[in-house]
């Protein structure tokens, strides 16, 4: 009984921290957020990942520096535990595994373009397309969460929905990728620094 009690509890909780956001709401969030957007040139960042699956006891935890550069450069460095980078660009996607390197032909594959589309407008937080996804507002505390579903059917059999946590500045702080299975990867950046001077030398691969 007293287990039933707890689990209400933090179910009525949790219900009351996450409310819809109205139409009104949700308009000024999308502004704040677009112009936050237009108006970002670099982006530089530290980041934890955690990628949850439900066969294993523990995520699996990763952590690394995230380069953005106007209009479409993209460095994932991953640097703990293991050294591995990801750039987007020029509609390649070139993998470095602690020396071993490979790329892929995005221009060959919608999905990976739409991939990369997704990867940078969640990083910048604009993601605010009604045409390619079914979307919906919350509010938590000063927080602001968005989820994203994807309405193609290709996209949404690799990613059933993204859900994206702004700060009260509209700038995002937590990218969330669920997949059909039920298993996750959630991005949470931190020690973010916009438009510093990012150099085209760090995107060479």
């Amino acid at each position: 009984m007293r287990n039933i009690f707890i689990f209400c509890f933090i179910f009525i909780s949790t219900i009351q921290a996450q409310k819809p956001m109205n139409s009104a709401e949700a308009l000024t969030l999308k502004n704040l957020v677009k112009q936050q957007a237009k108006t970002t040139k670099t982006i530089t960042s530290q980041f934890t990942q955690y990628k949850h699956m439900d066969f294993l006891s523990n995520d699996i935890i990763t952590k690394g520096n995230l380069y953005f550069k106007a209009p479409d450069l993209i460095k994932w460095s991953y640097t703990e535990p293991f050294t591995y980078s990801v750039i987007f660009k020029d509609d390649q996607l070139y993998i470095n595994d602690e020396g071993k390197k490979s790329n892929i032909d995005m221009s060959a594959s919608k999905l990976f373009k739409q991939l990369n589309s997704l990867i940078i407008n969640s990083v910048k937080g604009d993601m605010f397309d009604a045409e390619e996804f079914n979307i919906e507002y919350y509010k938590s505390g000063e927080n602001s969460l968005v989820y994203f579903k994807p309405k193609d059917k290709k996209s949404a059999a690799f990613i059933t929905a993204f859900h994206l946590t702004f700060n009260a500045e509209g700038d995002v702080e937590i990218v969330k990728m669920i997949e059909p299975s039920g298993d996750y990867t959630k991005i949470i950046f931190n020690n973010k620094v916009l438009n510093n001077p990012v150099s085209d030398a760090l995107f060479n691969h």
